[in-house]
């Protein structure tokens, strides 16, 4: 049979502010997946916890989790409390997983608003559920029990096949800075000339080198071919420097576009919550634009070493003094993208970082990075091959996220299984 909650709970709201909660012995039931402790409690009961407000806000309705609780507990004042008016009738387990494998329907279905979208306790009253007999609710208790644990062995599963498909890519990125992933050849004109013309078109740009040490053996990380060369990052740039922001955050709703290390992720620019300056505000952060084929590193923060390739297709734009924009000359601007994203530059970036607290990556050290420099030709085949080897990569990816997702349905659709009763389209209202 069918009841509504309000019928057949008390639906009470949480009335403690998160942050406000005053470590202390009793749980204080959150919003997100770790709960916190306060010094009061506010219920000693057992409950299923509706979270009133979206998890991801910004206008988009959506619920992680429906949470169980039992004993003594607080709770936010942004989530209810629901409670079983008679435990003999309905288990409050059994409501939470319930509501919780059905929370897409039920729940999110009837949050309502546009920036801050929310749930109200008359909605969450009005949802219907279907109660069978309280030998059935223990049985889809337990059936839950079996279903999770599988869950947890098949995540760690699929969780396992994506790590070693992640340390594969790293391996091909590897194999490729090492001149190991293409058979080299012959005619390729070495590179050792190819730096020679990059230091003459920096001659005629009118780029003043500064005296740079020689690569130390010790400082050569592994061998490379013959026809290949060693070379320090600054040699083969025309510009390597971070950004700047404008004073006061003077930004506008529309002009040039300002990336920030937020914007910057290792397959391209992203222009979620991307920022403007306008014409005048851009030419006032001298040296800091960005044009088609510039790399831009993320060089502080949680994002550190993050690498985005500028399309060439794009016409101009800022980064914030958080980014490094990185400009090579006469190379191949896909290979060199690649080359900072390997697993053998990456580490340079991590082990040079300074400063506390926020670290950051110095300029003197990008510098100096030591650079295994193929012949122009050989990077280009390098290119092909890391795409060809990367997109078999990706199609084992999606293959294994795809049996994830599966399996994810089928333990949701056992459980859907298990809560269908006779006559399930009848609404009852009950009272204690």
């Amino acid at each position: 049979m069918r009841y509504r909650l309000g019928d057949i709970c008390t639906i009470t709201k949480g009335g403690t502010g998160i942050m406000k909660a005053i470590p202390g012995n009793f749980t204080m039931v959150a919003l997100g997946e770790a709960n916190k402790t306060h010094d009061e409690y506010q219920f000693d009961t057992k409950a299923a916890i509706i979270p009133l407000v979206s998890s991801t806000g910004h206008g988009h309705a959506s619920m992680k989790r429906v949470k169980y609780q039992e004993g003594k507990f607080a709770l936010g004042n942004i989530l209810c409390a629901v409670i079983p008016k008679d435990e003999n009738f309905v288990l409050a387990k059994y409501l939470h997983i319930y509501l919780h494998w059905n929370r897409e329907e039920l729940l999110v279905s009837q949050m309502k608003g546009m920036a801050n979208v929310s749930l109200s306790l008359n909605k969450i009253a009005d949802v219907e559920v279907i109660v069978p007999s309280i030998d059935k609710q223990k049985e889809i208790v337990e059936l839950e029990k079996t279903l999770i644990k599988k869950e947890l062995e098949t995540d760690k599963y699929y969780s396992d096949q994506l790590t070693q498909l992640e340390n594969l890519n790293k391996a091909i990125l590897q194999e490729a800075m090492q001149g190991k992933l293409v058979a080299q050849d012959a005619a390729d004109e070495p590179a050792s000339k190819l730096l020679k013309r990059i230091k003459a078109e920096k001659a005629v740009l009118g780029k003043k080198e500064k005296p740079l040490p020689a690569i130390k053996t010790e400082e050569i990380p592994f061998e490379i071919p013959d026809n290949w060369v060693w070379c320090r990052l600054s040699e083969m740039c025309s510009k390597i420097g971070s950004g700047s922001t404008p004073k006061g955050s003077n930004y506008s709703k529309t002009g040039f576009p300002f990336f920030r290390s937020q914007n910057i992720h290792n397959d391209g620019l992203v222009y979620d919550d991307i920022k403007f300056v306008s014409d005048e505000v851009q030419k006032q952060m001298n040296g800091t634009a960005v044009y088609p084929n510039d790399i831009l590193l993320n060089i502080t923060g949680g994002s550190l070493g993050r690498c985005a390739l500028v399309p060439s297709e794009f016409i101009e734009g800022n980064v914030s003094q958080h980014v490094c924009i990185i400009r090579p000359l006469a190379v191949d601007t896909i290979f060199f993208h690649k080359l900072v994203l390997s697993p053998y530059f990456q580490k340079f970036v991590f082990s040079s970082t300074t400063g506390a607290g926020r670290e950051g990556l110095p300029k003197y050290n990008l510098e100096r990075f030591p650079i295994p420099l193929p012949p122009l030709s050989e990077q280009k085949r390098i290119v092909s091959e890391i795409e060809k080897q990367l997109e078999k990569t990706q199609q084992l990816k999606s293959h294994i996220i795809a049996n994830q997702l599966a399996t994810v349905q089928l333990l949701k659709a056992l459980l859907h299984g298990a809560f269908e009763v006779e006559d399930r389209e009848k609404i009852r209202t009950f009272s204690k």
